[in-house]
């Protein structure tokens, strides 16, 4: 990937992270997903009732599908301390779903980063092709 497309993800997952509502856990997580020339930016959002809330990375994700985009190339993931972001398991297989090629940029928050693919972070993933 461009390192100026990886750049421009790093950055709104780092301004997406932002707008996170995150009262209890107080980790705030930006992602934003690239679909063609698109990016979709997310960010988590808590709930007292700790199921209801949504990953950043699956917000992003989302708000593509909803826009009519499925086509995800890569994604990026901050996280608010100083240690690497990397999306949880259910957004791994979430993610997965989309592109099991897709690059994964995780990153601190900071904007430092390491490169990944979802086969990486998630090897063996679960998706359409795995239940013919």
């Amino acid at each position: 990937m461009e390192k100026e497309i990886t750049e421009k993800l790093i950055k709104e997952a780092l301004d997406a992270r932002s707008n996170a509502y995150a009262p209890y856990s107080h980790y705030k997580v930006g992602a934003a997903v690239l679909c063609g020339d698109r990016i979709f930016t997310g960010c988590n959002v808590e709930n007292a009732s700790y199921p209801c809330g949504i990953c950043a990375e699956r917000a992003a994700a989302a708000k593509a599908v909803s826009e009519g985009f499925r086509e995800i190339t890569a994604a990026a993931v901050a996280g608010s301390s100083a240690e690497i972001c990397t999306p949880c398991g259910m957004c791994r297989q979430f993610l997965y779903e989309f592109n099991e090629n897709m690059t994964i940029i995780c990153c601190d928050d900071k904007g430092g980063s390491e490169i990944h693919t979802i086969k990486e972070l998630l090897p063996r993933g679960f998706g359409s092709g795995s239940m013919k």
